[in-house]
């Protein structure tokens, strides 16, 4: 029988792990707030989260504890299973807010298309990994992975779901990028991403165009499709400096922000701390991020460093999604603020992810 492994413990990540755990602190505190509603007791909302918490703690350990180089056997079969949970969704998946997009697991709904970016994280960074043209790749070279990426982003579109389906479009470039492509593809890749939004546009639910067609004329529809991101811009400048103070959110306890435990998590927080403590979340944000870049750059071989990558730039990308969302600068498409929103499948996704990425920085030192 082996014994456990010392130095799991002490090379561990404790910098990365610490980030993560601080960022869950304070994304259970707005949570709270965005959920409270005067009473003693914590909203049913609340003690989910804090369950999912636990789940996501337990996944962390599992993509701590299994050798991230035979995650990479596995990455085909992870990425078929997580396709099968997709196909699923429209058999057997349950309706709400316009869109079919989970399926219920006893008190509990599960969102697959959270844990494709895992199973797409995992698929790329393999095939990336063991096939490198000289020269970087060529339009033909991209085949396999467009054909990995577009299969899971028709299906999540399909739900609709536009948000995931663009974070699986940004892993998919970001990925392609740090693997390394040639000038003349990205060129190509450009003038063909330009075409298909045409079709993109028509392919979207009459709610989502008008939500695209409010952020480029905010005032067209402000009790409809604008009034989401009229109401979070307002929030988000009424905490002004320092905040109204912790449960004193007026926008927020008064209910003029929807979606306030979910897509606009932030600027629930953005009112109770003002301006100040907004920056110390992104403050907060960014040094998990770098902490991530450096793990991927002192990886020792390449599957660890596109891994690593993979993981900043899924967090990366719905940071920007969500903040852009929540002050204006962006459309709302329903993007979850990593540790922060409420959600179980996108909380446990975050912290697997991270779990890989701490894997890697660990065992780094074992070769």
């Amino acid at each position: 029988m082996m014994g456990f492994d010392r130095r799991l413990v002490e090379h561990f990540d404790w910098l990365l792990f610490c980030l993560t755990v601080g960022l869950l602190g304070l994304g259970l505190l707005g949570l709270y707030s965005a959920t409270y509603d005067g009473s003693p007791q914590a909203s049913p909302q609340f003690i989910r989260q804090l369950i999912w918490a636990a789940v996501g703690f337990c996944g962390m350990g599992l993509a701590f504890a299994i050798d991230y180089r035979r995650l990479e056997q596995w990455a085909y079969l992870l990425y078929g299973a997580t396709l099968c949970l997709l196909i699923l969704v429209p058999l057997i998946g349950s309706f709400g807010g316009g869109a079919r997009r989970w399926i219920y697991v006893g008190m509990f709904s599960l969102q697959p298309a959270e844990f494709m970016k895992i199973g797409l994280l995992l698929v790329l960074a393999r095939w990336y990994h063991r096939v490198v043209p000289p020269g970087g790749y060529g339009i033909r070279d991209l085949f396999a992975p467009a054909v990995f990426f577009s299969a899971p982003a028709l299906l999540v579109l399909w739900q609709p779901n536009l948000g995931t389906t663009i974070t699986l479009g940004l892993l998919f470039l970001t990925l392609t990028f740090t693997a390394g492509l040639r000038l003349q593809s990205l060129s190509i890749l450009a003038l063909a991403g330009g075409s298909i939004l045409p079709f993109i546009w028509t392919y979207l639910k009459p709610y989502q165009q008008q939500r695209v067609l409010s952020f480029l004329y905010p005032d067209i529809d402000p009790l409809g499709a604008g009034y989401h991101m009229i109401q979070s811009k307002m929030t988000v400048g009424s905490g002004m400096l320092w905040g109204k103070g912790f449960l004193l959110g007026t926008q927020n306890r008064l209910d003029f922000l929807p979606e306030k435990h979910t897509d606009f998590i932030f600027a629930v927080f953005a009112e109770e701390w003002g301006f100040v403590g907004a920056l110390g979340l992104l403050v907060l944000y960014c040094a998990l991020l770098i902490r991530l870049l450096v793990i991927a750059l002192r990886a020792r071989e390449r599957f660890g460093l596109l891994l690593t990558v993979g993981v900043a730039g899924i967090i990366f990308w719905q940071i920007v999604i969500n903040t852009g969302m929540n002050v204006g600068a962006l459309p709302v498409v329903g993007v979850p603020l990593p540790l922060l929103s409420y959600g179980g499948s996108s909380l446990l996704t975050t912290m697997v992810a991270i779990g890989l990425a701490l894997n890697v920085s660990t065992r780094r030192l074992f070769f």
